[in-house]
């Protein structure tokens, strides 16, 4: 069945086999003239095919090299040299097949997540389990996931304890044990036992679901140093007939110029780029790093600055209460209290800390009738009656005009409250730097990447602070998102690495050379403007990043050099008459097969390249925190 399935997907290439063995037969019983005018008249045709492929290619605006590959055919059957023109078919015929078929392996990796695509779902329906399409599942539909399935939407266990792999969520090896209201992920693989969850998000909100998005844009996109490899083809074309010529010229034999021919043709540019851009992203799926395409990788490769968001990029993003500073009149559980029950409506990383702190005291949220968040700046509410307004100091200002800046120390934070009009008073939180933070920074120094800056909407206190810690001497404070992408849009040591994780940095990720998003936490706006997305919660992935773009543009542009310099040897070989026709499309066809395993290297990891992720456990409600 395998085998079936290849030849009708291969149909060129297996008709090729078919017509020169029937060309065999018929010249092994002396009818040559018949084998002739078969093979001929087969190769022409297929010559045919490919020049209407040409001329579609032209009106688009494509430049290819299938000319060269269409005059070797043509000129080897007008000489004679069927048995050639045939092998010529085979080779570019086949060289196709090997770019499909050596893609098709090298992104199983990327097709891996798109083949688990949970498509249905187990829904009780009172005591009966009915399946349905995964898109008719709603929030808070109780869900049944049979071993070994896939979590079919962000839910969470209602079953008393489960365990489930993540690996290709959160790139984690060991099973991760879950317990009764635990959140567990679209596209965890269940254990051993029937577990029962409930429905938290839509299929199309869910994690998994965003991540086979972005895979499946990866997957079928195209590189710009393809179209680089494209743009070889007029000198490369305009060299090779030019040596033909000259050869049939001196020669006076026009054999001379079909057996130069049948050495130029273009399988070393159409298979080198492609298969060294999908084995790179499969290399970095690996790795729990998704590449939108192979663009990408040249300006990872190429990259000469580094700008990094704060919290939840740098810092750990999950920070905690140190302190309450209620203002005169004030009690501080009076003020967290009005505080958290304002920011349960945001979804800034702070919000969610300060209505943690409230519930770890104790205290109850109020009842909220109007709240709206406002982008970068914070979040006013009624709450109880009451105004509210939760911020930065200077939104704060607006609603309190007696509110006081508050000294806090290198690390922290503060969140300033205003009740009523009045200044209500503030809180103070940390947000510590992620561990592998500085390392990460270090690396991309060493990697040529000198500029690193720092970009964040906090207090200049705190970004001072980190980025103190952290070595880097460029920040730039109180940042709204325009100012994020007017900064980075006024660099000039291009291309610029922009790295954030908030719905905040999307536009900033968009507008960079390379964004990059700290997918872990959820596909949000970030993930889906971002030109790479980290499905690891670890910052060093970006040093990773770069690696392996470097890598691949490198083994890329080897390939398609290695291939154009044997043709260019093999052919000047041939001007002396040395190679004969059949000979040299032989000959070519092992320079095809050594580009195609030249590019495959950068499915591999290379030196200096971290191995595929281990990361140290950490819970799916890790994965999701704000």
């Amino acid at each position: 069945m395998r085998v079936a399935r290849l030849v009708l997907r291969y149909r060129v290439v297996s008709l090729t086999v078919v017509v020169g063995l029937v060309c065999a037969i018929l010249a092994l019983a002396g009818q040559w003239e018949a084998a002739a005018w078969i093979g001929g008249a087969y190769a022409l045709a297929v010559a045919l095919g490919y020049t209407v492929r040409m001329v579609r290619e032209l009106r688009a605006g494509r430049v290819g090299v299938d000319l060269l590959a269409i005059v070797a055919i043509v000129a080897t059957v007008l000489v004679g040299e069927i048995a050639a023109s045939l092998i010529v078919v085979l080779m570019l015929s086949g060289g196709e097949a090997l770019e499909d078929y050596a893609n098709r392996r090298a992104r199983r990796e990327l097709d891996a997540l798109l083949t688990r695509d949970p498509r249905s779902a187990h829904r009780y329906d009172g005591d009966t389990v009915v399946d349905v399409p995964i898109q008719e599942v709603r929030v808070g539909d109780l869900l049944l996931v049979r071993p070994p399935e896939v979590v079919p939407v962000d839910a969470e266990l209602v079953s008393a304890d489960a365990a489930f792999d993540v690996s290709s969520i959160t790139g984690e090896s060991l099973p991760v044990e879950k317990a009764a209201g635990d959140t567990v992920l679209s596209g965890s693989l269940n254990g051993t036992e029937a577990v029962r969850v409930r429905a938290t998000a839509l299929a199309a909100d869910s994690q998994y679901q965003q991540i086979v998005a972005l895979v499946a844009q990866a997957s079928q996109s195209k590189a710009k140093v393809v179209r680089l490899a494209d743009r070889f083809a007029v000198p490369f074309t305009v060299f090779s007939l030019l040596l033909a010529g000259t050869a049939w010229f001196v020669s006076g034999d026009p054999v001379r110029f079909a057996e130069v021919l049948v050495l130029a043709t273009p399988c070393p540019l159409l298979i080198a780029a492609p298969v060294a851009f999908i084995g790179g992203m499969s290399r970095a799926a690996r790795s729990g790093i998704i590449v939108r395409n192979g663009t990408v990788f040249e300006g990872l490769a190429s990259a000469r600055t580094a700008v990094f968001d704060k919290t939840g990029t740098l810092t750990t993003g999950r920070p905690v209460l140190r302190e309450v500073r209620p203002a005169a009149g004030m009690e501080a559980d009076e003020l967290l209290a009005l505080t958290a029950s304002a920011e349960q409506y945001s979804s800034h990383v702070l919000a969610a800390s300060v209505v943690a702190a409230a519930a770890e005291r104790g205290l109850a949220l109020r009842p909220v009738t109007d709240a709206e968040e406002r982008a970068t700046d914070g979040v006013v509410a009624r709450v109880g009656g009451r105004e509210v307004a939760v911020g930065k100091f200077r939104f704060v200002r607006s609603f309190a005009p007696d509110v006081e800046r508050q000294p806090f120390a290198a690390g922290e934070l503060a969140i300033y409250v205003a009740v009523d009009g009045a200044f209500g008073g503030t809180i103070i939180e940390r947000d510590p730097p992620r561990p592998d933070a500085p390392g990460t920074i270090r690396r991309l120094r060493e990697l040529g990447i000198g500029d690193i800056e720092l970009l964040t909407g906090d207090a200049a206190e705190t970004a001072a602070s980190v980025a103190g810690e952290l070595g880097i001497t460029r920040f730039q404070a109180e940042c709204l998102p325009a100012d994020k992408v007017e900064r980075v849009s006024s660099i000039t040591e291009r291309p610029v690495i922009m790295v954030g994780d908030g719905v905040n940095d999307a536009p900033v990720l968009a507008s960079a050379d390379v964004g990059v998003a700290m997918g872990a936490k959820g596909a949000t706006a970030a993930s889906e403007s971002a030109d790479v997305v980290l499905l690891v919660d670890a910052v060093a992935r970006v040093a990773d990043a770069v690696v392996i773009g470097r890598r691949t543009v490198s083994i890329a542009l080897q390939s398609i050099w290695l291939g154009i310099a044997a043709s260019v040897v093999l052919m000047v070989i041939a001007t002396f008459g040395l190679i004969p026709a059949v000979v040299g499309a032989l000959l070519q066809e092992v320079v095809d097969l050594a580009t195609i395993l030249a590019a495959l290297r950068a499915a591999r990891a290379g030196p200096g390249e971290a191995p595929p992720m281990r990361p140290k456990p950490f819970t799916d409600d890790e994965a999701t925190a704000p």
